[in-house]
């Protein structure tokens, strides 16, 4: 099955459904609202969009419409899907400016540079 290919929003939106399993709009919608602000109407709009890409489904219980993932995805693996397609897209392929990109960033701190190195380390260790 080919994937869909999902905005960043959507990708958020799915990923709360995958970790509740079941979700209203509201329970995503609250989660989101722990980190920025956004609107009731958007979080419907992105959760039918996905409902109409076949991510989603729902069941309507009482007036809430209760959503749920149409398959189990392993969230890690999404991940590396949309990291190689970004790989691709923005960075032409190249794992090397990726990184120079990433780490030339000012919100990463010396810690998480600290830990790039020393994952890198590890693998040139195999």
């Amino acid at each position: 099955m080919k994937a869909i290919p999902l905005g960043k929003t959507e990708l958020e939106v799915l990923q709360i459904v995958w970790e509740l399993e079941e979700a209203t709009v509201n329970d995503v919608r609250n989660r989101i609202l722990e980190k920025r602000q956004v609107a009731y109407t958007t979080i419907m709009t992105v959760m039918k969009n996905l409902t109409e890409k076949g991510a989603l489904k729902y069941r309507k219980e009482g007036n809430a419409y209760v959503y749920s993932a149409t398959r189990k995805q392993d969230p890690e693996k999404v991940k590396s899907k949309l990291l190689n397609l970004t790989l691709e897209k923005v960075f032409n392929g190249s794992a090397a400016a990726l990184v120079q990109t990433l780490v030339q960033n000012e919100q990463v701190s010396k810690e998480e540079l600290a830990e790039i190195k020393k994952l890198i380390d590890n693998m040139e260790e195999r």
